[in-house]
């Protein structure tokens, strides 16, 4: 992996030197490597860059790769770098290298390519030789702020795509090709599940179909995520700042929160980003013994982060969310006990919904964190006994935990092959130290209990996204937000229809007519791209009998069973959440 983001680093420079080539005047900002492949940020001035230049530039590339181009480092006394960037009249390499002087360093590395040269600390490949033909396109444009602030010039990013293959390549492509068809916002569109508006950035609209699936995901929530043992709360949304002073979020986390000032009172508010102290605020109100532990507190009220507009994506990235988050108060002794239980529970709530464990990443402590070392210590080695107990593989993401705790992260691949990182289990020894909860041990003495925060679905809304995508709107009977589609074939019909679905209503089944004044055949259509599991055409022959004439999904072929047995199969699937 390391070998690849290497090359894509390196193409981002060759990217750089066709750029040049046709627009000599460009200023280069930044080109790192990322998932994928590649950018380079560019300030082009006056000129329009198109989609239909990107052609070019990738053929320009391609041109230079073949010339097996050697990566031939120099090394430059840094103010002699910064005269020349100076002199260049570049503003962004000349920002970048004031700054590496600011802070230290005496030299700075550049690495030429062909004719170009470009400011970089490296590695790059040794030669274009090593990047194979068709092992790279150029993907899209996009804008971007220099360094990311709103404050700074708007300048144009080209991504690139690229692996180590041809073949490679022409597999993501088929991957994204699919992924554009299953786009959880133009499904959402097409189906009147949810919808977005400008006045509400980062805050969907679950529509009446939308609604019902995600009271679906809230059942299986409260069956499968939580269940025995689990005690649902339910807490302030607005809080005053102490409460995230003593928690450390106003430290560490207050950019990421939306703050209000309470004039009549003098203080200011926190909208809740978690649950965690609100819960730990619960725990202290009451006197505990070690009978009580573990004490597992959950709740699935909406939260507020300050997501970035830029980073805001449909369901998948919100402002709003409701997770099924849950805080389990326990014994040290406990700890891994509680753990094998989470894991187990990920394995049978993701088989639910066909999604595969792919990874376990777990994350160890950030560069800023609170308290001491060998307590961090002592967390990691509980996680991975919990790992190693549970049979499962993990890496190690070094730095990535929170800044209370380290945590399991759970990522999962969908239908088409895609990762998605959704349940989190982090372990706490600092929240209840800083809010000084305590229970009495069997000796009579008083001990601090551990938390384990824990969401297995992570955030409802980024769930249903994953999965209105995973499934790509052909939803399994259970998770339909209507389960049968009754069609009419004339106005005479309709009586029957309504009969019909009186009885299916009774039964708990969702249900819909299609009575409109349309075709018999434009109302199969219509049914057929909606997606709907099974549909009924209700004529006079249909009417008059106790069988019926069944449609399911993707079948061409009708089938006949009696009305009540296939009630009795319908509730059957749903019972046991098939399709």
């Amino acid at each position: 992996m390391e070998k690849l983001e290497t090359k894509r680093h390196s193409l981002s420079h060759l990217m750089a030197a066709a750029i040049k080539e046709f627009w000599p005047q460009a200023h280069l900002a930044i080109g790192p490597a990322i998932d994928n492949g590649f950018y380079y940020d560019i300030d082009f001035g006056e000129t329009k860059i198109l989609e239909t230049d990107l052609k070019n530039i990738e053929k320009k590339m391609a041109h230079l790769a073949k010339q097996n181009l050697k990566f031939e480092r120099a090394d430059m006394e840094i103010s002699a770098a910064l005269k020349t960037a100076q002199e260049e009249g570049n503003p962004y390499k000349t920002e970048l290298i004031s700054d590496l002087m600011k802070g230290g360093e005496k030299s700075v590395s550049f690495y030429t390519v062909g004719k170009f040269t470009d400011l970089c600390r490296g590695p790059h490949v040794e030669s274009t030789k090593e990047i194979k033909p068709g092992s790279f396109k150029l993907h899209k444009l996009a804008g971007a702020y220099w360094r990311g602030d709103e404050k700074n010039k708007m300048l144009t990013r080209i991504y690139g795509l690229a692996f180590d293959t041809k073949e490679e390549l022409d597999e993501y492509l088929r991957i994204m090709a699919e992924a554009e068809k299953r786009d959880h916002r133009k499904i959402g569109k097409e189906q009147d599940l949810i919808m977005i508006h400008e006045w509400a950035p980062g805050t969907p609209f679950f529509l009446p179909k939308g609604f019902v699936m995600l009271q679906e995901l809230l059942k299986v929530t409260r069956e499968h995520s939580y269940g025995e043992g689990y005690q649902e709360v339910r807490t302030p949304q607005l809080l005053n700042a102490e409460l995230w002073k003593t928690s450390g979020h106003w430290d560490h986390y207050q950019e990421d929160m939306f703050i209000l000032h309470h004039a009549e009172d003098n203080c200011d508010m926190g909208v809740k980003p978690m649950n965690c102290p609100a819960h730990m605020l619960v725990f202290k109100r009451d006197i505990h013994s070690y009978r009580d532990l573990p004490l597992r507190l959950a709740e699935t009220t909406t939260l507020y982060r300050n997501e970035k507009s830029g980073t805001l994506h449909g369901l998948t990235r919100v402002r709003s969310l409701s997770q099924d988050d849950s805080h389990i108060f326990c014994r040290e002794e406990q700890i891994l006990g509680e753990i094998a239980l989470l894991l187990d529970k990920i394995k049978a709530i993701y088989k639910i919904f066909n999604l595969q464990i792919d990874e376990i990443h777990l994350s160890t402590r950030p560069e800023k964190f609170l308290g001491e070392k060998s307590v961090w210590d002592e967390a990691e080695a509980n996680l991975k006994k919990a790992l190693a107990s549970a049979n499962l593989d993990y890496k190690i993401n070094e730095g990535d935990g929170a800044f209370y705790g380290p945590k399991i992260d759970v990522k999962v691949k969908d239908a088409i092959g895609r990762q998605w990182q959704l349940a989190t289990i982090q372990l706490d020894f600092q929240l209840p130290q800083r809010f000084d909860l305590h229970y009495t041990e069997t000796d009579g003495s008083q001990k601090t209990p551990v938390v384990i925060h824990r969401a297995l679905l992570g955030s409802l809304e980024r769930f249903m996204g994953v999965i209105i995508e995973h499934y790509s709107g052909l939803f399994p009977l259970w998770l339909a937000p209507v389960q049968i589609k009754i069609v009419s074939v004339s106005e005479t019909h309709i009586p029957a229809c309504q009969k019909l679905t009186a009885e299916f209503r009774a039964n708990g089944i969702r249900v819909e007519i299609d009575d409109s004044n349309e075709t018999v055949g434009n109302k199969i259509r219509k049914a057929a791209g909606e997606k709907v599991p099974h549909m009924l055409v209700i004529g006079d022959k249909e009417a008059a009998s106790p069988v019926l004439n069944i449609r399911d999904r993707g079948q061409q072929e009708t089938r006949e069973l009696a009305k009540d047995a296939f009630i009795a199969e319908v509730l059957q699937k749903i019972k046991e959440r098939a399709n």
